[in-house]
C-alpha cells in the first residue's frame, strides 16, 4: 500500500471508524423495546453468522443455532421480534455511518487531488491553457441523470434527520447528536405503501433542493474564478444540467405496469 493510500485509510479510521464506535454507543439509549439487549445480541449474532458461514451452514441453521446458544426464546413470535429489532438497530447504524462519511468528506478525501476541479484548474494554469478551456466551456455540457430505485432511498423525514446529524457531527455537538439519534429511534423507516414513480420523484427533489441546487452554482463560480471570468459574462447556461428519470428505467418498481 502506497503512502497516500495508507494516509487515506488512517484518515478514514480517525474521522469515520473511531467516531462511529463512539457515537454508536449512544444507540444503547435509543427508545426501542428491550434495546439494552439488542446491541449485545447483535454482536453475538454477527459472530455466530461468521462461524456458521465457515462451517458452510445454511442461513436457517445459523439463525436457529444462534437462538439455541445465546437466547432462551422458543416461540416464533419472540424470535421474529428479536430479528426485527436487529433490523431496526442496523438501519439506524447505517444512517449514522452515512452521516459520518458525509461530514468527514473533506478530511477523508483529497479535494484538491487528481481528478478534482481544483487539480484541473492548476493544470490548466500551469500549462497556459486558460483560453482553450474558456473556449471549450462555451458549448460544453454535462447532464447528470437522477434516477431512484424504491429500495435505495430514505423517506423524507429520515433524510432531514440525516442532514441535521451530518451538520452536528461536523460541529462535534454531542448533545444535539444524542437528541437526533433519539429522534431517529422514534422515526419510522418503513413506508406504509409501495413507492410509486411519483414517490421516487419527490425523494429526488430533496437532493435537488439540498445538494445540487447549492453545489452546481459553487462549481461554476469556482471555474469562473479560476479562469478569471466575470459570471455576468458566462454565456453557457447548459454547462451542468440535471436529467430526471424516476420511473423511466422500467425496472424494480412493482407498481410500474409499463410495456415497451
Amino acid at each position: 500500500m502506497d503512502h497516500q493510500s495508507s494516509r487515506g485509510l488512517q484518515q478514514f479510521k480517525n474521522y469515520v471508524g473511531i467516531k462511529f464506535q463512539l457515537y454508536n454507543s449512544l444507540f444503547t439509549s435509543l427508545p426501542f423495546h428491550r434495546i439494552e439487549k439488542t446491541g449485545i445480541l447483535l454482536s453475538l449474532f454477527l459472530s455466530n453468522c461468521e462461524e456458521g458461514f465457515k462451517k458452510k451452514q445454511s442461513p436457517a441453521q445459523i439463525i436457529e443455532e444462534f437462538f439455541q446458544k445465546h437466547t432462551s426464546y422458543t416461540s416464533e413470535r419472540d424470535k421474529l421480534d428479536l430479528l426485527f429489532r436487529f433490523v431496526q438497530y442496523v438501519e439506524r447504524q447505517v444512517v449514522l455511518f452515512d452521516a459520518l462519511e458525509d461530514a468527514s468528506f473533506r478530511e477523508v478525501n483529497d479535494v484538491n487531488g487528481v481528478g478534482t476541479l481544483k487539480h484541473l484548474e492548476s493544470e490548466i494554469i500551469q500549462n497556459n491553457k486558460e483560453d482553450q478551456l474558456a473556449e471549450k466551456l462555451k458549448d460544453f455540457s454535462i447532464r447528470m441523470v437522477l434516477t431512484a430505485h424504491p429500495t435505495q432511498f430514505y423517506p423524507g423525514h429520515v433524510l432531514g434527520i440525516l442532514n441535521d446529524l451530518e451538520e452536528s457531527i461536523r460541529e462535534s455537538d454531542l448533545t444535539r447528536i444524542n437528541l437526533l439519534l433519539q429522534q431517529l429511534g422514534k422515526t419510522g423507516f418503513i413506508n406504509q405503501s409501495k413507492p410509486t414513480p411519483y414517490d421516487e420523484a419527490v425523494s429526488l427533489c430533496w437532493f435537488l433542493e439540498n445538494v445540487f441546487y447549492n453545489a452546481i452554482p459553487e462549481i461554476i463560480a469556482s471555474l469562473a474564478n479560476g479562469l478569471q471570468m466575470n459570471l455576468a459574462d458566462w454565456k453557457n447556461d447548459r454547462l451542468m444540467c440535471i436529467g430526471f428519470w424516476p420511473g423511466g428505467d422500467r425496472d424494480g418498481n412493482p407498481l410500474r405496469d409499463v410495456r415497451p
